[in-house]
């Protein structure tokens, strides 16, 4: 019998993060017969029987590539998951604006056809706060996202661009920022990101680390009602893995800052069944 052949869509080899460890967790929870392919290289899938773009890092800096990749996906019928149609819907984050209208506490968001000092003073006076974070719609791993005192300009590389503005909310340093994690539609774990000293980026590569934390109810209740709108809004079933992202406001209620359906980094080390869920959710995709 033929072992079921899994492709997850992974960097560039040049890609600066390391991954490597990320990888040696996905062959040991979801076999050897597990494929990496390069993202910008997949231009024929349709040997696998499951494709997936859970490392497929950096595809904001090649959107014209990414989008093309799905639609191909699509176009060839090949078993994807999550989906493309939310793959496609999450890759934009103008879907906040979506899920606020849908009733889901989202951090406060002006979108910005061409960032300028006009659009940053509109947006401090709407939000009522001095400093603002302003991050392009199509972005990961901090890509791109710079914080923004009252005085400062706008940065020469984001200047002119699409961009989103939100209200620098100070509970990202003096709390973190919660990541609950679920497969095939159920809680797995949860972890609170803290960014360096001085810093508000989370990420590793700026010096963030986390830790694993018990999921508070309120977060709980928002992951699920966000997770249920996405569904609703793109038409899609239960997904096999997502990741919602969320800080607390200033009057201490949980707010939405992401929802990762593409390629989030899982912490499976924080999991108490190491991933077992995971892999059970990924199997599930496979087609029989």
């Amino acid at each position: 019998m033929t072992m079921p052949c899994l492709a997850i869509l992974c960097p560039i080899p040049e890609y600066e993060e390391d991954w490597s460890y990320i990888k040696a967790d996905y062959v040991r929870l979801l076999g050897e017969d597990t494929a990496f392919v390069d993202w910008t290289e997949a231009s024929d899938l349709k040997g696998f029987d499951l494709v997936t773009p859970l490392l497929a890092w950096g595809y904001q800096r090649d959107c014209p590539h990414w989008f093309a990749l799905l639609d191909q996906l699509e176009a060839d019928e090949i078993p994807v998951c999550n989906p493309v149609r939310i793959l496609r819907w999450n890759s934009d984050k103008s879907y906040l604006a979506e899920l606020e209208a849908a009733g889901i506490a989202t951090v406060p968001t002006r979108q910005s056809e061409a960032l300028d000092d006009i659009a940053l003073a509109q947006a401090r006076a709407a939000f009522g706060c001095d400093t603002l974070v302003v991050k392009p719609p199509i972005s990961g791993g901090a890509d791109g996202t710079f914080k923004l005192a009252p005085h400062d300009p706008v940065p020469d590389s984001v200047a002119g661009r699409r961009m989103m503005i939100q209200p620098y909310l100070p509970s990202i340093a003096a709390e973190g920022e919660y990541s609950l994690f679920y497969f095939a539609g159920e809680f797995s774990h949860a972890i609170i990101k803290r960014p360096a000293v001085g810093d508000f980026r989370v990420q590793d590569q700026f010096g963030g680390y986390e830790e694993g934390v018990d999921a508070p109810p309120p977060a709980l209740l928002l992951a699920d009602s966000a997770l249920a709108a996405a569904s609703a809004i793109s038409r899609t079933q239960t997904l096999a893995y997502a990741r919602v992202d969320m800080l607390r406001g200033e009057n201490g209620a949980f707010m939405l800052m992401e929802l990762e359906l593409i390629e989030p980094s899982l912490f499976l080390r924080f999991a108490a069944d190491g991933g077992a869920a995971f892999a059970r959710a990924m199997r599930a995709m496979i087609p029989v």
